[in-house]
């Protein structure tokens, strides 16, 4: 199911949204016309390589210790279009009526924190790992969960790509947010489970991202919010 828009109006232009959307595609797309070989040190050195942080202070791989300073940098790279895309993508559905019930200022630390623990969590399930861990997609989760909590029996209008023909319905956000989650358990349950799977996508992630969100956006909701309508 793809998600094509919501249907929980907003009531004031969320600036924090767009700018977040404005800084990660001017950034992938700045990455993407350089050298291959600049991309590629700039999405080590601010990305989150788990490895970096196995020895505590101690220099990995030629990089020093950054004060974990990729634990939010990593939020504004993305390894490809797709990635980009999906990711702005379900930003622009979720986010703006999150932002509207907490204010711009309280978004933007809801959305940083949660990517924040969301990559902690990626850590802890795979400290070993050597390649950069990137993208927005943690933040976002913690989006969708104060989103799922929010706007549960709000409609998602999705389409479903059942040979291209253009089937669109309404489901309800708790259920296809349900299953958004659900999804994000499996794979995540299976990639450490099974050690011959190959993993390319930071479920632990998603996973921690929605559960920050779960346990903090009640603490950054807007107090004035329905006073102000």
């Amino acid at each position: 199911m793809i998600p094509i828009r919501d249907t929980a109006p907003c009531y004031a232009k969320p600036l924090v949204t767009w700018s977040m959307i404005g800084v990660c595609v001017l950034i992938f797309i700045t990455m993407y016309f350089m050298p291959e070989a600049d991309s590629y040190r700039l999405l080590n050195l601010y990305g989150m390589v788990p490895m970096r942080y196995a020895h505590g202070w101690a220099s990995y791989n030629g990089m020093s210790f950054d004060g974990y300073f990729s634990f939010i940098s990593n939020l504004f790279l993305h390894s490809s279009w797709t990635h980009l895309l999906v990711n702005m993508w379900f930003l622009w559905i979720f986010a703006d009526n999150v932002e509207d019930r907490m204010g711009r200022w309280r978004f933007l630390l809801f959305y940083l924190i949660c990517g924040i623990f969301a990559t902690a969590l990626q850590w802890y399930f795979d400290p070993n790992l050597t390649i950069p861990v990137v993208g927005a997609s943690g933040a976002i989760a913690g989006v969708l969960a104060a989103y799922f909590f929010l706007y549960p029996l709000e409609r998602v209008i999705v389409w479903l790509p059942l040979f291209f023909l253009p089937i669109v319905i309404h489901v309800p956000a708790i259920a296809f947010l349900g299953l958004w989650i659900l999804l994000q358990l499996y794979n995540a349950t299976t990639s450490i489970v099974f050690d011959n799977i190959t993993v390319n996508v930071a479920w632990w992630a998603h996973l921690g991202g929605f559960i920050a969100g779960s346990i903090l956006y009640r603490h950054f909701l807007r107090k004035d919010y329905f006073q102000a309508q």
